[in-house]
């Protein structure tokens, strides 16, 4: 693929998300209703159907508008009609024509994984549904490594110590067409997401201090045109991998590399358009894979396709093209992720001993291209140099994940076993280690310089090689539809050192005020064994 055509498809892509606003207009035009028989009363005025929401994000005007969830499948299990307060009211149906149905309105998808368990907000206003999230943890791992440091993984951070992992609050502004949505990000994840981004590095103004205390941040508008429309602008959630970035919404609190070697956010455009109540098409237009900035000149685009034929099943399908790769503009990323869950047992009135019981697959392919890499072929080696056009390395993305989920006593107990595995090549996806460990971060957050990395960090060069699997099992206990108490077992395994050790990643004390002595080497291991306990609270 030519940079021109790439570039003639990013002109393309913007050129429609501007005609869309016309496009909207001339489908959701009203059209005059016919005059009133003159001997009929006249009937009161009805109030507009209601237009169908645009999840997974707020909408435009609830009425009685539910917490608006950070997950597709949280987002779109009971959102309320997109434009029922401040939009202007919609005509009437003429005789004999059917009102829109409201998008998965039809049943209660909050048994899904990725989903709110909340039927309806608990606080709200006339324009703004406020929304709070508290997520701690405590994890203890059988290597207990001496800084307390916890490698490869997005939703811990800390070991043997209670550990706030996320704060926010926010929420949906709605008034008539106009829309947006805000919610801060305090806590370790603060840290921890945004360390992985290395498009933050190019240039000034230092993007990782600027926005690593928001995890939303968008503005769009809603059109009353098919089942409904919109157009959001900002940080939005990437719902690659199923799990949600909220672990309230999840079955279990660690999910597997496939979820969490994947985006959580993206930064740009999407347009959201649900052509019924079933079926949502979402284009995206954004800077990169989770990224704030852009590693080179093109932009990355994607794609979401959100399924609901009935109650007990969903289809969600992302897909992604751009160019992730620093000084290396002609090396294209591809990555599709697919999954599929079913609800294959419910009891009718969710009251008894066993009442649900549900399973979800997942799985993604991807890979790298051009400027001295190959997917599903090519050569490994330890010399980045020796990956070139003519000899290029092998890499791309293979995984999957599966989950089984069952309820008990009257749907107040979950029980969730799965895992999954992992194969890439070129370890373009995998975590970094932090520390000394890792391959490119120059100083601690504290300004405390390392020793610098040379062969003591963990490669992610070209050439390299990376499998991995891991399962899990464990309990959660939901005394009401706000609060989650969850306790789970952990096991992850991997081809290479990579998960902390005991002797940790930081220094021989586990301090980074330590000065590291010449040879030091961090402690990284093929396995990681873990009890993780949390609390997840969410208004």
């Amino acid at each position: 693929m030519s940079r021109t055509t790439v570039r003639l498809i990013s002109l393309g892509a913007i050129g429609c998300s501007l005609l869309a606003p016309a496009i909207a207009r001339a489908q959701g035009e009203p059209q005059p209703a016919p005059p009133a028989q003159p001997a009929a009363p006249a009937a009161p005025n009805a109030p507009a159907p209601p237009v169908n929401p645009a999840a997974p994000v707020a909408p435009a005007a609830p009425v009685v508008p539910p917490v608006t969830p950070a997950s597709p499948a949280a987002e779109e299990a009971r959102q309320p009609p997109a434009s029922e307060k401040g939009a202007p009211p919609a005509p009437e149906p003429a005789p004999g024509e059917e009102k829109p149905a409201e998008p998965f309105a039809f049943g209660d998808f909050t048994w899904l994984n990725g989903a709110s368990r909340q039927h309806k907000a608990v606080l709200d206003t006339p324009y703004f549904t406020p929304e709070f999230l508290v997520d701690v943890n405590y994890t203890a791992s059988q290597n207990n490594p001496i800084d307390h440091t916890v490698v490869g993984s997005t939703a811990l951070s800390r070991n043997n110590e209670f550990t706030l992992a996320f704060l926010g609050f926010g929420g949906d502004f709605h008034y008539e067409h106009a829309r947006g949505r805000l919610m801060t990000q305090f806590g370790v994840r603060s840290t921890l997401v945004p360390r992985n981004d290395g498009s933050s590095m190019r240039g000034q103004f230092d993007l990782q201090t600027a926005l690593r205390y928001i995890s939303e941040a968008y503005g769009g508008y809603h059109w009353n045109a098919l089942h409904g429309i919109n157009l959001d602008a900002g940080i939005f959630m990437s719902y690659v991998g199923l799990f949600s970035y909220d672990n309230a919404e999840n079955w279990m609190y660690l999910p597997s590399f496939t979820s969490d070697n994947t985006p959580w956010f993206f930064n740009g455009l999407r347009l959201q358009v649900f052509t019924s109540d079933k079926l949502k098409l979402e284009p995206w237009l954004i800077n990169g894979w989770q990224t704030y900035g852009k590693f080179n000149e093109m932009p990355g685009f994607g794609h979401q396709l959100l399924w609901r034929p009935v109650e007990w099943m969903s289809v969600l399908s992302n897909d992604y093209v751009g160019w992730d790769t620093q000084d290396a503009p002609g090396r294209i990323r591809f990555h599709s992720d697919n999954s599929i869950e079913i609800r294959y047992f419910k009891k009718p009135d969710l009251h008894g001993l066993f009442t649900q019981a549900a399973f979800s697959i997942t799985g993604d392919i991807g890979f790298e291209n051009g400027d001295g890499v190959t997917p599903f072929g090519g050569q490994h080696t330890n010399n980045p140099a020796n990956c070139t056009n003519s000899n290029p390395c092998e890499q791309h993305f293979l995984s999957w994940m599966a989950y089984h989920r069952m309820w008990f006593w009257d749907n107040h107990v979950g029980f969730t076993f799965g895992g999954g595995m992992m194969n890439n090549p070129g370890r373009y996806l995998v975590l970094p280690p932090t520390g000394v460990a890792t391959p490119y971060q120059a100083l601690s957050t504290d300004g405390v310089a390392y020793t610098a990395p040379g062969q003591q960090a963990f490669s992610l060069n070209p050439g390299t090689t990376f499998n991995a699997w891991d399962f899990s099992f464990g309990f959660q206990w939901m005394p009401d539809e706000l609060t989650t108490w969850g306790l789970e077992f952990n096991h992850r395994q991997a081809d290479t050192n990579y998960f902390a050790g005991h002797g940790g990643v930081t220094s021989p004390d586990g301090y980074i005020t330590t000065p590291v002595p010449a040879g030091w080497r961090p402690d990284l291991v093929k396995d990681d064994n873990r009890i993780i306990a949390d609390l997840l609270l969410r208004f």
